[in-house]
């Protein structure tokens, strides 16, 4: 039987791309569609179109339920095994189960499937990661051949990285341990916006007070090992500030129809909930009830309640298409969170015109914004494209820009593009950031401790200032500028560098001897412009007008010898404990 709905033309290359890689390859792919674009239909297409058994499955029951429903609409029947449920059919050809029931009940699984489908993808290898590991390696063990597909809008999580390796667009992910081997289609959120699939959001930068997040030393990921107890000091120390900010979001919302609030932690929702009308708000926190839980989202999403206030519970699977203002009063150092967040806000509703999002917590986000893959490095970091000099893939880092929008710097480790071999795709070698193995001159990741060339151990550079600082024969020098000279009658270049106390030590490079040049090239010229350019000096004339771009050692070794200190060491990019020059400890 045909469905009884219509697919969006993105909802259907979605489902192209799934059957093409499948028919193709067994390896578990992705598939990344913003919130709010329908991915339960995609998920129902696809159930519809498989010839064998399908398992879908899903962390919410209320997941399970939207799933099972979009189904039911193409005319074909399908089985629910979901304790939260109350049901637990398991012999259907089309099952939709909560991991949590099926990987507790596997021996109630003995057909095999020839297709897997996960929603909410990201949380495999997460906290669930026992249970998938379990309910995956069972469908294996029964269909070797099953396909296993997993749908997301959120593919990056802060401290566990990418779900997958390569992206269809041609590039490759840093996260070789991944359970997912390839997004097989992605989908902007700027397209669902701009073909009005999705409500405009409307970013209000006019709070009366902020959170100052940054204060903190803990590392957030937005669901992850948050400290309480520190954030829980941090807002109590500015009382005025939770009550400033909550009265703005109920001036702001007066003529608005349902308000979801993003809370910290439970003792600072509370405190929201405190100044928020009673009979106009509910409270949802990880401790809720279930039955408590289901009563308050019903009431909200028949807006009994206009004031939705939430910890950590309400990011994913929960739809409510009316909420017209969402207010962040939590930090997230994961770009995907905050737009999974305002993405709970963007749904299409009768009469709703936009989504007001109120942020007060200084994340700085653009919803637009790519996800990076990594914290930001500095508070005015954005995302800035940087082509790779070798195989020209434009790469999204992190980076700085001055006033006029050039790029002053960028923090990327190496080119994310796909090069095509006789053996399949394989990633780009080129790296922006590196460091030389002192065995075989090879470049490897600056956070590597092992050449991936010859298998050697490189030296740390923490062990390597460590060892300099307690010997009376060596000198380190916290390097905080450098002076090129040429000396064109000697062929040689002088590099003398400078700390932040005015000390100096320097060094020469004769460029008529072989070595000396390729070890200039290699510590110097390599890294010009943060390695953008594909930079070789063969003469003192070329290297002329490049010397005010001249890159700058993080720390410069030297030992001590009859009359003079001879450098040994130059440390670029370094990354560890020891205080850079001009910085504070």
């Amino acid at each position: 039987m045909s469905q009884a709905f219509i697919l969006r033309d993105y909802q259907t290359q979605a489902v192209d791309a799934a059957l093409a890689h499948f028919r193709r390859s067994n390896d578990p792919a992705v598939i990344v569609l913003p919130t709010g674009a329908g991915k339960s239909l995609v998920i129902a297409e696809l159930s519809r179109l498989a010839k064998g058994r399908v398992i879908c499955l899903a962390h919410v029951k209320e997941l399970v339920e939207q799933n099972h429903a979009k189904f039911l609409a193409t005319g074909s029947q399908a089985g629910i095994f979901s304790a939260g449920l109350g049901q637990k059919d398991s012999n259907t050809k089309t099952t939709f189960s909560s991991i949590q029931s099926l990987s507790a009940n596997l021996d109630a699984f003995h057909a095999p499937a020839s297709l897997i489908i996960i929603d909410e993808c990201h949380r495999v290898g997460l906290e669930d990661s026992a249970q998938y590991s379990k309910t995956l390696a069972h469908f294996r063990s029964l269909n070797p051949d099953v396909k296993m597909l997993g749908l997301t809008a959120t593919p990056y999580r802060l401290g566990n990285g990418w779900i997958y390796q390569h992206h269809y667009h041609g590039y490759a992910r840093p996260s070789a341990q991944s359970f997912f081997k390839k997004c097989i289609f992605e989908l902007p959120l700027q397209y669902m916006v701009k073909n009005q699939y999705l409500t405009p959001p409307i970013h209000y930068d006019a709070a009366v007070a902020h959170y100052d997040f940054s204060l903190l030393t803990e590392s957030l990921d937005g669901e992850q090992n948050t400290d309480d107890i520190a954030l829980n000091e941090l807002i109590h120390q500015h009382p005025r500030v939770t009550k400033a900010v909550t009265e703005q979001i109920l001036q702001l919302s007066q003529d608005r129809e349902g308000v979801m609030i993003f809370a910290a932690t439970v003792d600072h929702a509370k405190e929201i909930c405190g100044y928020l009308p009673e009979q106009q708000t509910a409270l949802i926190t990880g401790a809720t009830k279930i039955k408590q839980r289901d009563a308050l989202i019903t009431a909200f999403k028949g807006k009994k309640i206009k004031y939705l206030v939430n910890v950590s519970v309400l990011t994913t699977g929960f739809d409510a298409p009316h909420v017209d203002v969402i207010a962040i009063l939590r930090p997230t150092q994961s770009i995907s969170l905050f737009q999974q967040i305002v993405g709970r806000g963007l749904r299409l509703s009768p009469g709703k015109k936009d989504c007001l999002v109120l942020d007060y917590t200084n994340n700085g986000y653009d919803i637009f914004q790519p996800e990076i893959g990594e914290k930001k490095p500095t508070p005015d970091s954005i995302a800035v494209q940087i082509h790779c000099p070798q195989c020209d893939f434009a790469n999204a880092f992190w980076g700085r820009k001055d006033a006029q929008g050039h790029i002053l710097e960028h923090f990327g480790r190496r080119c994310q593009g796909l090069i095509d071999t006789p053996v399949g795709e394989t990633q780009c070698t080129y790296r922006f950031r590196f460091k030389h193995c002192p065995y075989c001159n090879q470049e490897n990741d600056i956070a590597a401790r092992q050449c991936q060339h010859c298998n050697e151990k490189l030296i740390d550079p923490d062990d390597i200032l460590r060892k300099a600082l307690n010997l009376n024969n060596n000198k380190v020098l916290r390097c905080a500028a450098i002076t090129p000279v040429i000396n064109t009658a000697e062929k040689s270049i002088k590099i003398t560098y400078h700390d932040e106390d005015g000390l100096t030590l320097s060094e020469t490079f004769r460029f008529n001897y072989k070595k000396a040049r390729q070890r200039f090239n290699d510590l110097f010229a390599r890294r010009i412009a943060s390695g953008t350019q594909s930079v070789y000096f063969d003469s003192l004339n070329e290297l002329q007008d490049f010397l005010p771009y001249l890159p700058t050692p993080d720390f410069v070794i030297a030992k001590k010898q009859k009359h003079h200190w001879q450098v040994t060491e130059r440390l670029f990019d370094y990354q560890g404990p020891y205080r850079k020059a001009n910085s504070l400890g």
